[in-house]
């Protein structure tokens, strides 16, 4: 949940989509956070951008965000798009890290290739990962199949995602629910949080066993 996704000036904006779309997911996030933080639940954020020589930035990725009109790197309202320092590379305050969260800063869109999440995801023994954050369609997905192939049990919230056209968010759902749930499961912010609550009822030690990990 970055600036360059999610607020004026930025990367999605310049490309001319409906901010709306990824802000909508704010505040299922944000009383998710809540509720796993008061109980004790690890948070992992994560943060795309590149190098400010753009060393670790395909030549094939910056070719098609400028054939759009948002080339990585170009200057924009909040500063050169998707640079690591840059405003818009910042998590939006709505949703700020605080500061004992792991933030897994990335160059690509799905959050385990160039970095050390699969590590501490299992240096810290966690195999279950609650997955929030935009794009539903692009960043999300690509991290929820690649943590599927890792082994790791996975939950998306519909809520809690967005996409820059609602038939991608919509179609990427369904994807999730194909063949028994290929790439794992799906539920909304209310109903995780009640399932939560009376599991935590009869178990308080559950805090912990499952993370969450929010996507740009």
């Amino acid at each position: 949940m970055q600036v360059d996704f999610c607020a004026q000036g930025g990367y999605v904006d310049s490309m001319g989509y409906d901010l709306s779309n990824t802000r909508a997911p704010i505040v299922p996030i944000q009383n998710t956070l809540a509720f796993l933080r008061k109980h004790g639940f690890h948070i992992l954020h994560t943060r795309e951008g590149h190098r400010p020589d753009l060393a670790d930035c395909p030549a094939n990725k910056r070719w098609r965000s400028k054939q759009i009109g948002a080339e990585i790197g170009s200057n924009g309202p909040c500063g050169r798009i998707l640079v690591v320092g840059e405003p818009g590379w910042e998590i939006i305050p709505e949703v700020k890290p605080l500061p004992d969260e792991i933030v897994i800063d990335k160059p690509g869109k799905g959050s385990f290739v160039a970095t050390n999440l699969d590590l501490i995801l299992k240096t810290k023994g966690i195999q279950n990962i609650i997955l929030a954050g935009v794009t539903t369609d692009v960043c999300v997905h690509t991290t929820m199949r690649h943590a599927n192939d890792l082994g790791y049990e996975c939950i998306l919230l519909t809520d809690c995602c967005g996409a820059t056209d609602p038939k991608n968010h919509d179609a990427a759902i369904s994807m999730i629910q194909k063949q028994g749930g290929v790439f794992g499961t799906v539920t909304t912010s209310e109903k995780l949080i009640t399932s939560l609550s009376t599991n935590l009822e009869a178990s308080p030690t559950i805090g912990g066993q499952t993370r969450e990990l929010t996507e740009p």
